[in-house]
């Protein structure tokens, strides 16, 4: 398996290339710029005390990362997709609702608002000022315009930029999410490319890091066009272990958090199945035997995010690049979902 070289590398990665190389600095804009619309979104939550995060696609992805977050505050957060609330909605009295949506034109989004009105607790949280979302709800909104390119990358980055800017108004100290941003880590990812050399599918999976499990399988499945997706550490170990074997290559996420010691002992039980594993490491345990470890400095939150996220990237976009001549051009989607 051989990566294409720069000059045949598909318009679609390149269109990824540059999203990412503005990524760091667009989420930092994004959260200096965005502090007085946080503090809004800030005095909603106090008063309700209950956070609804509506999104769809790579926004759910997002809402899911944040949703342990919010609740290490006090706060009843809960993470739905769109589609679901549209049609087996949760009441959203007394509860503030945050939308996320990078485009903010998505299909569900328009028909949310038509539907619902929206409430006086009710926010956005978007790539562009311009949108239907921004126009609909205050918004919190990112720098750098709507993401062109089809997997979600700078979209992402910048999304959790602006969960920072609110964290950081509940009380979180955004200090060290922030070095992070300013001096993103260069970690070799060809161990764990050529771990995956011959595996079929991808399954990813997390404790509390769950949502950027789903987020990277997610990028694979859209980029690579093999099935690639996600379960929580908890479910994964609840039967689908069945699955696992040389074919099935299997990525965790370790933070430095009370879930540590449980992503460890899923790493163990799947090498002992045969399957290739690979662990992003933020936890600062030893390493996992039998395991193909991306070892960062030790963190938790936003800052392991922060630490992970661009490495996971590259390995979703050379994954993809090993195996389909177009990776980054969609042959049945679209950048912006405008069906249900």
């Amino acid at each position: 398996m051989t990566m294409t070289s720069i000059d045949k590398r598909p318009p679609g990665l390149k269109a990824i290339d540059r999203e990412m190389a503005r990524q760091n600095a667009d989420a930092i804009a994004s959260f200096e710029d965005n502090g007085e619309q946080a503090k809004t979104v800030v005095a909603s939550i106090r008063k309700t005390g209950r956070l609804l995060l509506l999104g769809m696609g790579g926004s759910h992805a997002v809402n899911r990362t944040v949703e342990p977050l919010y609740r290490a505050f006090g706060i009843e957060a809960i993470a739905v997709t769109l589609s679901e609330q549209l049609g087996m909605p949760l009441p959203i009295e007394g509860r503030t609702v945050l939308i996320t949506s990078q485009s903010g034109e998505s299909a569900e989004v328009l028909r949310w608002f038509t539907e619902t009105g929206g409430t006086e607790d009710t926010f956005g949280l978007t790539l562009e000022g311009t949108s239907s979302l921004a126009r609909s709800a205050p918004s919190l909104v990112g720098a750098g315009g709507t993401e062109l390119a089809f997997a979600a990358t700078r979209s992402l980055t910048v999304s959790f930029a602006l969960h920072l800017a609110v964290l950081s108004a509940l009380g979180d100290d955004p200090a060290h999410a922030l070095s992070v941003l300013n001096a993103p880590a260069d970690i070799d990812i060809e161990a764990a490319l050529s771990a995956f050399d011959n595996v079929a599918t991808v399954v990813t999976s997390g404790r509390r890091l769950q949502g950027l499990a789903e987020a990277l399988a997610l990028g694979l499945t859209e980029l690579s066009r093999y099935p690639c997706f996600s379960l929580e550490g908890g479910q994964l170990r609840h039967g689908p272990m069945e699955m696992l074997g040389p074919k099935v290559g299997v990525v965790l996420f370790r933070g430095d958090d009370a879930t540590a010691d449980l992503v460890t002992a899923m790493a163990v039980s799947a090498v002992e199945t045969g399957a290739p594993v690979v662990v992003f490491d933020c936890s600062g345990k030893p390493p996992v035997s039998g395991a193909t470890m991306l070892s960062f400095v030790p963190a938790t939150g936003l800052a392991a995010i922060f630490a992970m996220l661009p490495v996971a990237q590259r390995f979703m976009i050379a994954f993809a690049e090993a195996r389909v001549e177009n990776a980054g051009t969609p042959v049945r989607s679209t950048k912006i979902t405008r069906s249900e």
